[in-house]
């Protein structure tokens, strides 16, 4: 069943320092490209004195959508490593921001990727991942009459209940486990003047 997917529950922080330059890793749970842009932004007025503020993002269960900024760093030396520890670990909905503080030595290509993929690293480390569901939203419309049936099968399917108006006419929405809407929906559709959406 591939209706579950990998993300961090809260902020989680790394660090990581090589020939004196500083980076500092932040994990941060993420749903929306809006929500990437805010945090960025906040995270570039916290550490507003840091030459580079490099970050990655991945979003959605499917994992499809994501970009990386190195942000002033050598192409390809700071959001890619970050972003490969994203995928190494599986994770989405997710934003890593790394912060490097210069040191006064270069670190060269491969020091760099080194450097950023190690912060990365340690933040997921201090992250507490937890698996989430993909859930689906079923609507649902009936006469009161029908209502014990109606509720026997919310009880032993145990969906979360997301609205509901009892009156002549029946209203409900029902979110549960995109692996589980369909036997939900059948087993709903089975009671008499039961119309689902």
């Amino acid at each position: 069943m591939d209706d579950s997917y990998k993300t961090v529950k809260d902020v989680a922080e790394g660090f990581y320092s090589e020939k004196r330059s500083r980076f500092i890793s932040c994990a941060v749970p993420v749903r929306t490209a809006e929500e990437v842009k805010g945090e960025v932004e906040s995270c570039r007025k916290r550490y507003y004195d840091a030459r580079h503020v490099c970050w990655a993002y991945m979003l959605g269960a499917e994992r499809a959508v994501f970009r990386t900024n190195d942000d002033g760093e050598p192409s390809f030396t700071a959001g890619k490593p970050i972003l490969g520890q994203i995928n190494a670990n599986g994770l989405t909905d997710i934003l890593i921001i790394v912060v490097r503080y210069f040191g006064g030595i270069e670190l060269g290509t491969s020091g760099l990727i080194t450097a950023y993929r190690a912060a990365a690293a340690d933040a997921i480390a201090h992250a507490e991942i937890e698996e989430r569901t993909v859930d689906e939203e079923i609507s649902l419309a009936f006469e009161y009459p029908f209502l014990n049936g109606v509720m026997r099968i919310v009880k032993e399917e145990n969906p979360a209940v997301v609205s509901q108006r009892f009156e002549m006419d029946c209203e409900m929405t029902l979110r549960i486990r995109k692996g589980e809407a369909e036997r939900l929906r059948k087993r709903l559709l089975q009671v008499e003047t039961v119309y689902v959406k």
